[in-house]
């Protein structure tokens, strides 16, 4: 079994210039940091004896011969992208809430490609594992979403993320120790709304 456990995060500043469409031209820089709440996918093979090929869990449970079936569209496009043939069971639990703004969909791709790369024996990088799974968000699955998120789950902490108009970036990790961070830690609350939205619906009205 391979087990990916992967932080949430919460953006402070810059959020729009870690768009494609706008760091590529004018560069861009966002401060953000993952917390201590975690986004959990579990894969397993599994035995040929079943009546299904894939046993997919999360809101839902799917069970299915074929990965055209699947429902779950990053699931889905992720096995068909690594060209997985094995039987797999795999397992969603999240500590927090879909939809709630504090990155779950990327969250949720950079521990599947972590997943799908470790499956096919490969052990890698954060920054590779960011780079593909800002690939995979942008251009297969075809969202309209920025690049910090995926960065900021790849690398986890305290981060300013600058972005060149070159397509590169550059992580610089902001020490916490120093005592400014740790009062701002103490006085921080994460509230949940209750409010669920897709983020890629969203941008898609002011993206341009």
């Amino acid at each position: 079994m391979i087990i990916s456990k992967t932080p949430y995060r919460i953006s402070f500043f810059g959020g729009g210039s870690d768009y494609p469409v706008w760091y590529q031209k004018y560069g861009g820089s966002v401060i953000s940091s993952t917390i201590d709440k975690y986004l959990y996918i579990s894969l397993r093979e599994l035995p040929k004896f079943f009546n299904h090929k894939y046993r997919i869990v999360y809101s839902k449970v799917e069970q299915v011969n074929s990965v055209n079936n699947i429902e779950h569209h990053v699931i889905r496009k992720g096995l068909k992208t690594y060209k997985i043939k094995n039987h797999l069971e795999i397992h969603y639990d999240g500590e927090m809430p879909a939809k709630s703004g504090v990155g779950s969909s990327s969250s949720f791709v950079v521990g599947f490609i972590n997943i799908l790369e470790n499956l096919k024996n490969n052990n890698v990088r954060n920054n590779i594992l960011a780079n593909k799974s800002i690939l995979f968000e942008q251009k297969i699955l075809n969202e309209n979403v920025g690049s910090q998120d995926q960065v900021a789950a790849a690398y986890g902490g305290f981060n300013q993320i600058t972005f060149f108009k070159n397509k590169d970036y550059r992580v610089n990790k902001i020490n916490i120790k120093n005592p400014f961070f740790e009062n701002l830690n103490k006085n921080l609350f994460l509230i949940y709304t209750g409010i669920q939205r897709t983020s890629s619906l969203v941008s898609s009205t002011y993206i341009n």
